[in-house]
């Protein structure tokens, strides 16, 4: 037997993602967004109404970078989805976290999150099924302390994802299978 749920963004996990661009006075702004993923290998999809803070950055400085968050910073993490740029201008300062220059987009890496995508912004699409920004990834960093023989090690990364059914997040660290490999058993 199935229970009926009520329509929500119900798919799981969603990942947490932490959006960050330059303000206009050169601070850092960094917003959370479930909603986005990969389109294709090297091009990063959010789906984010004009109306953030963030979007207005990304639209004019042409680039963003897209971090992994992690459960070391959960409690940072949240408060970057809580917090409104529009409302808060210092909302990174307050965060306690620090940030770089991009090695490759005019964007800041949080210097705290391990994973961080540098994108350079493509476009902005909004119609009836969506809206959106569009990105192309030029360059991708890891933390050392992230990697092993040569890759992310994603249990090491600790990564979170929100969960839209009671609004928690969850640690993904484990490892349980080999894609592209445990299929084959079946075949």
């Amino acid at each position: 037997m199935r229970t009926k749920l009520k329509i929500t963004e119900g798919i799981f996990p969603m990942p947490v993602l932490m959006v960050a661009t330059y303000n206009e006075d050169g601070s850092v702004n960094v917003m959370n967004a479930a909603w986005g993923t990969m389109q294709e290998r090297d091009t990063v999809v959010l789906n984010l109404t004009e109306s953030h803070k963030t979007v207005k950055n990304i639209k004019a400085r042409g680039a963003f970078t897209v971090s992994i968050a992690d459960a070391a910073h959960v409690v940072e993490a949240d408060y970057f989805g809580i917090a409104s740029g529009n409302k808060v201008a210092d909302k990174f300062a307050r965060s306690g976290l620090t940030a770089c220059k991009a090695e490759t987009v005019d964007a800041p890496v949080i210097n705290e999150f391990p994973l961080c995508l540098e994108c350079e912004f493509i476009e902005y699409q909004d119609n009836a099924y969506g809206c959106g920004v569009i990105g192309r990834v030029i360059n991708v960093t890891a933390d050392e302390s992230v990697m092993a023989d040569g890759s992310p090690d994603m249990s090491l990364v600790n990564a979170i994802a929100f969960d839209p059914y009671t609004h928690g997040y969850y640690k993904v660290s484990e490892r349980v299978g080999n894609a592209f490999r445990d299929g084959l058993k079946l075949q």
